[in-house]
């Protein structure tokens, strides 16, 4: 009798530790805050990525070609999949470099003729391999390190001056053991260049991000008559029918006498433009249909004079 007593009080006793931890459970679940994704509007910007090269001594033989470098390509294609990967950005691939950097040096309203707002211009400018090893009594071990340095410059188009420059290295390593003869021997693995350019790069993505992203998203007139007014973006830069814009008038240039670059002043503010209807193909191409509602008429003979950005 004592021992059926004794079972039917640690039956009970767990029963009720078991319904005690369910109710803290479903308590703690109950209290916990619901996760909400960011619902703000964003506008792409135009990127284009004008130069990628190896300024390393790295695979440079007889017959190197600096215009098909394979180092510098991995470098551009690891960089341009992080900064679309973001979402943040619209690529724009331009092999015609010389008058890419003579047009951005231009600083008048370039990005209309360039078709985008900021270019990158990068180099690997550290790049090293070495095997390091450790031989005991029964066991070896090869450690195979790789070393890459990446330099980028951001330039925004419509000033031509350069707004970052950093450069950001990276390592790769990878280790293999025997012990008694038995275990993995490697040889060189080329995934290891990969894996240091992408943490070099991976340094400086969020720095990128947020130099193209701390100013507002500017755009330019197209075309200013009686048929339609035109600006220059679209629906692939996440523009859509409806949204306001403020229009400006560029501000006065100066020169600042320390460094010798002009400074663009602060433009006023005149209008508004509505979009009432998107168009183009591609992104070079897309275009905008905007209702203007201005405070002082626009001169079309000198749209140059006029930008369009988006509201704070």
């Amino acid at each position: 009798m004592k021992r059926f007593f004794i079972l039917f009080l640690v039956s009970s006793l767990f029963c009720f530790s078991y319904s005690q931890k369910r109710k803290t459970v479903i308590v703690e679940q109950a209290s916990t805050p619901a996760i909400t994704q960011e619902t703000g509007k964003f506008i792409k910007r135009k990127v284009a990525i004008g130069r990628f090269s190896n300024e390393t001594q790295y695979a440079k033989g007889i017959f190197y070609d600096k215009e098909n470098d394979p180092m510098g390509k991995q470098a551009l294609d690891i960089l341009s999949s992080k900064l679309a990967a973001s979402g943040k950005f619209l690529l724009i691939e331009r092999s015609d470099l010389a008058s890419l950097l003579e047009e951005c040096t231009k600083g008048d309203n370039s990005a209309s003729t360039i078709g985008a707002d900021y270019m990158i211009i990068g180099s690997v400018t550290e790049f090293g391999r070495k095997n390091t090893g450790k031989q005991g009594a029964f066991s070896t071990t090869n450690v195979q390190t790789v070393d890459a340095a990446v330099s980028i410059r951001l330039v925004d188009v419509s000033t031509g001056l350069i707004i970052y420059s950093e450069e950001g290295k990276g390592s790769a390593e990878l280790t293999s053991k025997q012990t008694m003869g038995l275990g993995s021997k490697a040889g060189y693995d080329a995934s290891l260049s990969d894996k240091a350019i992408s943490e070099a790069i991976g340094q400086l993505v969020e720095n990128i991000i947020n130099k193209c992203t701390d100013k507002p998203w500017q755009t330019f007139f197209l075309s200013y008559d009686e048929d339609a007014v035109l600006i220059a973006g679209g629906t692939s830069q996440g523009i859509e029918i409806g949204d306001e814009f403020v229009v400006k008038t560029r501000g006065k240039k100066v020169k600042n006498p320390q460094t010798g670059i002009m400074i663009e002043l602060p433009g006023k503010e005149i209008g508004t433009a509505k979009v009432v209807m998107c168009g183009g193909d591609t992104p070079e191409t897309e275009y905008s249909f905007v209702e203007i509602i201005t405070s002082a008429p626009i001169d079309p003979q000198s749209l140059s004079n006029y930008i369009i950005t988006e509201k704070k």
